[in-house]
């Protein structure tokens, strides 16, 4: 947190450090998937050494889940093609208001673009041969979306899960949740509503994402059921 003195913003743990959320699929068939390209994507994609990326789910349009879409650029030219990028209606609509020069054809002709296609999502589809089922849920009062891709789900930035979402998350091995910090807030699931959410899902393994600092890391965990856990930048899940 800019301007923070306390033990979290200034802690020596290495899982404190938290950068925007977002996360990095790679399928057996070898489909590069990213979810969400916020502010942080070029010094996340250098940090993990992400030299692919085959298409790019946006879960909401939110500032910290698609500023860092620009950087798509530079997989433009190791691929030589546009970068497929897919969302619902709203969410297509953000990204296109946000960076307009790249889809202004007056612009087309100059150097240093993204270029990027956008597909606005009406239920699943695949990516190679991984099918993508988009779950609907809310972020206070605004509806987004989370993945799911077999039998692992991501489910960011939410604050109610609708009740027609619950059966699209049966069967998980793996879910990623949403859980802020303990306080109530309007859009984000508290630590204690993500744990019940969890233990509804009944997924094998339940990491908690987009933690404020709030949720220090060791600290945290330490009190956390069994299967479940913070997640931290660079936590590698196979499933």
């Amino acid at each position: 947190m800019i301007g923070c003195n306390c033990a979290t913003c200034h802690s020596a743990d290495p899982r404190d450090r938290r950068l925007r959320p977002s996360i990095f699929l790679e399928a057996d068939d070898g489909m590069a998937v990213l979810v969400d390209a916020g502010p942080d994507l070029r010094a996340q994609a250098l940090t993990h050494r992400i030299a692919r990326i085959d298409a790019i789910l946006f879960t909401h349009g939110h500032a910290d889940h698609i500023l860092g879409l620009d950087d798509v650029r530079r997989y433009n030219f190791m691929q030589q093609r546009p970068m497929p990028c897919y969302g619902d209606e709203r969410t297509i609509a953000d990204v296109r208001q946000a960076f307009a020069y790249a889809f202004d054809p007056r612009t087309q002709k100059g150097g240093g673009l993204p270029r990027i296609e956008t597909f606005v999502i009406a239920g699943a589809f695949c990516l190679g041969r991984q099918e993508i089922v988009p779950v609907p849920l809310l972020h206070g009062e605004r509806p987004i979306l989370g993945w799911r891709t077999g039998r692992f789900a991501y489910l960011t930035d939410c604050s109610v899960i609708p009740t027609e979402s619950w059966p699209l998350l049966d069967g998980l091995d793996v879910v990623v949740i949403d859980a802020l910090r303990d306080r109530p807030h309007p859009t984000h699931f508290t630590l204690a509503e993500a744990i019940d959410a969890a233990r509804r899902i009944g997924a094998a393994r339940t990491y908690f994402t987009h933690m404020c600092h709030d949720l220090p890391h060791a600290a945290t965990c330490a009190r956390l059921p069994e299967t479940m856990q913070l997640a931290y930048d660079g936590l590698v899940v196979e499933c």
